[in-house]
C-alpha cells in the first residue's frame, strides 16, 4: 500500500510518516524548496520525497499521475492562525488551491484512492456557552482567515465527494501538540522559553498572550492514529471531530509546564501576542468518530507536555 503525505516535513506529517512506516506502508511525501527537513531527517532512506508546489496544478498532476497512491493524507497548509491575520489572501489561496489541485488530478487520472483532509476546530470559531462540547453539527462561525480557509476546504471535500464520488473523509482536529511542534504554537512556544531559561540562554521571564482561552489538547501521536483510522474505517463524505473531550485554559497548561521545571520564572503579557479576535473555548466531542472507528485518545496530557519540554531541552544542547 502506498500513502502520499502532503506537508510531510511538518510537525504532524513527520509523526504520520513514522506511524505509517510502522504499518509497513510505502510512504511518499511532498516537500518544497524551502521545506525544513529536520523533522524527517531520521527517516532518510525509509521514505521517498517529491518536490511539488501544490498551488501549481501541473506540478500536482505530475505527482498524482506518477505515484497513483492508495491513500492521500492532505496535511499541507498555512496552519498558523496569527499569520492568517497578516496575510489573509495567501492563507486562503494556499489552503484552497492546493486541495483543489489534488482533487482535480485524482479525478482526471481516475486514481482509486482514499483521501483524508485535515481540517480544524477553528472552523467552529464563535461558540455559544450552551454549544459545548462541540459536535460536528455545530454551526461554523470562523473568527480568523485561517478558519475561513478551512471551512472552504471542508465544503470542497463534501462537494467533490458528492459531485464526483471521490472517497474523501474530513477530520476537524482540535488543538494538538507534542514533540517537534512548531515554536509559534502556544504549548511549544512556552516549552521552548522554559528550556531556554533553564539553559541560561534568556532571562527568567516568560512572555504570554491571552491565558484565558480554553483549548482541547490531544497528543499528535494519537492524532496521526486517528487519521489512519479515518481512512481505514471512516465513511466517505463524512466529517469527524478529533479531540480529547477535555479542555483547560492556556494558563492551566502553562502552570503544568512550569511545574515540570525547578527554575523560578516571571510571567509577562506581550501585547503583540494578542489577536484581533480569539476563540474563547474549543472543547470537542469525538463521540461520532469513536462510534465509527473505536478511536480514543490514549496519551495523557501530562505526558505530552513532558515529552514536548524534553524535546526543547534536547535542542538546547
Amino acid at each position: 500500500m502506498k500513502a502520499l503525505i502532503t506537508g510531510i516535513s511538518g510537525f504532524v506529517g513527520s509523526h504520520l510518516a513514522e506511524f505509517l512506516l510502522s504499518r509497513q506502508v510505502d510512504v511518499v511525501g511532498t516537500i518544497r524548496q524551502r521545506s525544513r527537513m529536520n523533522h524527517i531527517s531520521h527517516l532518510q532512506g525509509r521514505i521517498r520525497l517529491v518536490e511539488c508546489e501544490l498551488r501549481d496544478p501541473f506540478s500536482v498532476e505530475s505527482l498524482i499521475g506518477a505515484e497513483k497512491p492508495d491513500l492521500i493524507f492532505h496535511l499541507a497548509a498555512q496552519s498558523f492562525v496569527p499569520t492568517s491575520w497578516n496575510s489573509p489572501i495567501d492563507t486562503i489561496h494556499n489552503n484552497v488551491a492546493g486541495q483543489l489541485n489534488i482533487f482535480e488530478a485524482v479525478r482526471r487520472y481516475g486514481v482509486s484512492c482514499k483521501i483524508q483532509i485535515a481540517c480544524s476546530s477553528e472552523e467552529y470559531g464563535h461558540v455559544e456557552p450552551h454549544e459545548v462540547p462541540i459536535k460536528e453539527t455545530n454551526p461554523l462561525r470562523p473568527l480568523s482567515p485561517y478558519g475561513v480557509s478551512k471551512c472552504a476546504q471542508d465544503f470542497l471535500a463534501y462537494q467533490y465527494h458528492k459531485s464526483y464520488g471521490l472517497h474523501i473523509v474530513t477530520t476537524r482536529t482540535f488543538n494538538h501538540t507534542g514533540p517537534r511542534r512548531g515554536e509559534n504554537f502556544v504549548t511549544s512556544n512556552f516549552a521552548k522559553q522554559i528550556a531556554e531559561i533553564e539553559a541560561g540562554k534568556k532571562p527568567p521571564v516568560l512572555y504570554v498572550g491571552n491565558l484565558d482561552a480554553k483549548r482541547d489538547f490531544t497528543d499528535v501521536r494519537d492524532v496521526v492514529k486517528a487519521y489512519w483510522m479515518a481512512l481505514e474505517k471512516g465513511v466517505a463524505g463524512e466529517v469527524y471531530n478529533i479531540a480529547s473531550g477535555r479542555c483547560c485554559t492556556i494558563r492551566e497548561m502553562l502552570e503544568q509546564l512550569l511545574g515540570l521545571s525547578s527554575v523560578q520564572i516571571e510571567i509577562k503579557e506581550d501585547p503583540a501576542r494578542l489577536r484581533p479576535s480569539d476563540v474563547e473555548i474549543l472543547l470537542g466531542d469525538y463521540t461520532k468518530f469513536h462510534n465509527q472507528t473505536g478511536w480514543k485518545p490514549e496519551i495523557p496530557f501530562s505526558q505530552t507536555l513532558k515529552d514536548l519540554l524534553d524535546y526543547w531541552r534536547a535542542q538546547m544542547v
